[in-house]
């Protein structure tokens, strides 16, 4: 029996049967969705050896102030959290000093308060999250995001990000 794919007038039907009885949620299954195609964005965390410790994937079309906070809830305690100039923003910072954590986060050219609270040589440390991303790299499935589903993208990094941990 030949195998037949799925076309737009087939998968439309099929949408609203698995929505309906709650199978398939647009939200939680897909990466997000640009003009150039489909869209991620992984918002990583690491210990002060380089290794990953927490991620969250957005879609491409989220800012990082927005999915910051989800992932600051995620990690454990710490006394710094630094983070690049994407991650600006006061509410970020009151979230990781409610967490009693020195954020390092340099603000934005545009702001009107300065840096000369921050301590930049603690924020040379960053290129340890830059140093794991080079990493996955490396991994062919992670660069290209050939996945179409967020859960199957995250169990790959997921596989990617143990990996790095082994050599330790």
């Amino acid at each position: 029996m030949p195998r037949t794919m799925l076309n737009d007038e087939h998968w439309s039907k099929l949408i609203v049967i698995m929505l309906k009885d709650r199978v398939y949620n647009k939200s939680t299954h897909r990466n997000g969705k640009s003009v150039a195609g489909n869209t991620t964005k992984i918002h990583m965390a690491v210990d002060s050896y380089g290794l990953p410790i927490e991620f969250y994937i957005t879609g491409g079309e989220v800012h990082d102030s927005k999915a910051a906070p989800t992932l600051i809830d995620m990690l454990p305690s710490a006394d710094y959290v630094i983070a690049d100039r994407g991650y600006d923003s006061e509410a970020l910072r009151e979230q990781i000093r409610d967490k009693h954590a020195i954020p390092v986060i340099p603000r934005k050219k545009n702001s009107k308060v300065g840096n000369a609270d921050i301590d930049w040589c603690l924020y040379k440390y960053r290129l340890l999250v830059e140093n794991v991303f080079a990493r996955l790299k490396q991994y062919r499935g992670i660069a290209t995001r050939y996945d179409k589903l967020k859960r199957n993208y995250e169990s790959t990094l997921t596989l990617e990000c143990s990996m790095i941990w082994l050599p330790m």
